[in-house]
């Protein structure tokens, strides 16, 4: 009997891959007429390119992600700088610096005065350790927070790897991140992003991947029930999951992503990207026809428009990297519910890979991967289903 696979955003088809590679045979469905979900490229006929539908960093670290990549032979489409490298820019105050990681284990960076967070002492980076050592009700702020280092450096980290605000964010998820990452050395904590896009880089190559394999893709296919005795990796959204499993205990509160594409360049620096402090924007990538840009838990800018949000924007870029003024094409994009909030509360809700029905498991960032909702999580989250699958007798 084939397994049946729900949902192709990168947990299904990181499931659909590891299920091929076991010997199973695989049909994959998908209720929308494309692959890879949050994280997939796209023409769009307004700014006359191809754009990312949100902008997604790995770290060299991301360990599943990138042996995902291997797996479907695109890991060298990925790009970043060669060092362990994180430019800053502070709107604010005109301030720009680098973090500069060393490549090895032991952290030397932390004594060199120019390659550590402006304003920190060697003994400010204890911070980072109390992260890593947090128990499940520790929140960020409470624990980590207050002066240079976490204004600079541990807030706008959490906000982009957790998608919620530090005060209310668990501490748990963003030590996990840090532990397999930067506490393991510079080498694990360099910047990758898709050099073309995310679906040149995770989505298509995986569905050639799958279909050269004889995997039956059933795209605009929605699924609406599932039968006993199917064995399926149900690799959805958590309420589409709740739908289909009402015994289900799933997150139940979101965040939303605010992407924008502007039709514009500016000089990628020596990494690619920048982060911004005291600004609306938060990430900037340096792309080819485009100058991509980041908000991460949007919802506290949910009563503005999307034109007032490009204007500050655009209006940060400038003042930041010498843009002309007057604001060029651009497209927002708005993920209302992107990740589930990372909070206590939240992460208690999530479920393992089994489910309450036999035969049937979990898939998706959403799960309990001890990391936050991330590329990273959801390709890991994939493999666990699969591992979590009954096998013969």
């Amino acid at each position: 009997m084939s397994v049946h696979v729900i949902g192709a955003g990168l947990a299904g088809l990181s499931a659909a891959c590891r299920l091929v590679e076991l010997g199973h045979e695989v049909v994959l469905f998908e209720a929308a007429p494309n692959a890879g979900g949050r994280a997939r490229s796209y023409f769009d006929k307004q700014l006359n390119c191809r754009i990312d539908n949100g902008n997604h960093l790995l770290l060299s670290g991301n360990l599943s992600a990138l042996n995902y990549l291997e797996r479907i032979g695109t890991r060298e489409t990925l790009t970043g700088p060669a060092a362990p490298i994180f430019p800053f820019h502070d709107v604010s105050t005109g301030e720009a610096w680098t973090l500069r990681l060393n490549q090895g284990h032991f952290p030397w960076w932390i004594f060199k005065s120019g390659h550590r967070v402006p304003g920190t002492r060697i003994w400010h980076y204890l911070a980072l350790k109390k992260l890593i050592k947090a128990k499940p009700r520790d929140l960020v702020e409470p624990l980590a927070g207050g002066g240079a280092l976490y204004t600079k450096l541990l807030e706008p980290l959490a906000i982009a790897a957790l998608n919620t605000m530090p005060d209310i964010a668990a501490a748990q998820p963003l030590g996990a991140v840090l532990a397999e990452t930067v506490e393991r050395g510079g080498f694990a904590a360099l910047p990758r992003w898709a050099r073309v896009g995310l679906s040149e880089s995770f989505v298509d190559p995986a569905l050639d991947w799958l279909r050269q394999r004889g995997v039956e893709i059933r795209f605009g296919t929605r699924v609406t029930e599932l039968h006993p005795g199917q064995k399926t990796v149900l690799a959805v959204p958590p309420w589409a999951a709740k739908e289909l499993l009402p015994e289900l205990t799933v997150p139940d509160a979101f965040e939303s992503i605010c992407n924008l594409h502007f039709k514009a360049q500016t000089p990628p620096g020596e990494a690619g990207f920048y982060g911004l402090l005291g600004s609306m924007a938060e990430w900037v990538f340096a792309r080819e026809n485009v100058v991509s840009v980041t908000i991460s838990a949007a919802n506290r800018y949910a009563n503005l428009g999307q034109e007032a949000i490009a204007a500050q924007v655009w209006a940060e870029l400038s003042q930041a990297f010498g843009l002309p003024p007057a604001q060029p094409l651009c497209r927002v994009l708005w993920e209302k519910r992107a990740t589930f909030a990372c909070t206590p509360e939240q992460l208690a809700k999530r479920p393992g890979p089994q489910s309450p029905r036999p035969g049937v498991v979990l898939a998706g960032d959403w799960t309990d991967t001890g990391l936050p909702a991330t590329i990273e999580g959801a390709i890991r989250s994939g493999e666990a289903a699969v591992a979590a699958l009954p096998q013969p007798a």
